[in-house]
């Protein structure tokens, strides 16, 4: 059993950064979602991906080249930079054995959920 912890959500104003963590990570392949709070799982969208082996990463469209995943030790990161309201969600980190999936239903572990607000 694998319990993620996140953290690192706030209320920011556009433009602005923050930082998101979730410990334990690995070895499994980790991934970042959001969404509206109490949203299914399989609904929650895909922001980002980590291969655990390879450390590969994959994004979210919108979110490319403003939001960088990475993993340091046991612990996955996500730096979200040039925050827009439209990032305004709830995010969680959630983890898989095998690769990265952008299918939340695939993933058998999930931190708690982060809230993110930016205002525009």
């Amino acid at each position: 059993q694998v319990h993620l912890v996140g953290s690192g959500g706030g209320l920011v104003q556009s433009g602005d950064s923050l930082r998101l963590s979730c410990a334990p990570s690995g070895p499994y392949a980790m991934a970042w979602f959001r969404g509206a709070p109490g949203k299914e799982r399989e609904l929650r969208e895909f922001v980002g991906g980590i291969e655990w082996d390879t450390r590969a990463t994959q994004y979210l469209d919108s979110v490319r080249g403003r939001f960088t995943i990475s993993r340091e030790k046991n612990t996955l990161f996500l730096q979200m930079d040039d925050l827009k309201p439209e990032d305004t969600a709830v995010y969680y980190c959630a983890a898989r054995r095998g690769i990265v999936f952008e299918d939340g239903g695939e993933y058998e572990y999930w931190g708690q959920g982060t809230q993110v607000t930016v205002s525009s």
